[in-house]
């Protein structure tokens, strides 16, 4: 009698504790839960991403004073803190000299 009992009691408790199991899965795969977990993911990933990006530029931002260092480009009080002092005025003496244009056309269909 008492082993009926136990089997019949231990059954009872399995049934229900697969069944609570069973609903819970259904209630996660509801098109509402689904488009929840979806958004958390996205969050989440989003959140990751920018993390990434902003180790990136904090890299970036190391290896570019690590530079400036090695090449002599210190940092001019006046400037922005985002724009570096170039090392000297560039030279445009190629477009400034007037003897290098030439005085013709190289257009081939004006010699027929």
């Amino acid at each position: 009698m008492f082993r009926r009992a136990f089997w019949f009691t231990a059954g009872a408790a399995a049934g229900v504790w697969a069944t609570t199991k069973v609903n819970r899965q259904l209630k996660k795969l509801t098109p509402e839960s689904l488009a929840a977990q979806a958004a958390d993911k996205a969050v989440e990933a989003g959140h990751r991403l920018k993390d990434f990006a902003l180790d990136v530029k904090a890299g970036m931002t190391q290896r570019e004073d690590e530079l400036n260092d090695a090449l002599g480009l210190h940092q001019d009080p006046d400037r922005p803190d985002n724009v570096t002092a170039l090392p000297g005025p560039r030279r445009l003496r190629a477009i400034q000299n007037d003897k290098t244009t030439p005085k013709f056309s190289y257009n081939r269909n004006e010699d027929h």
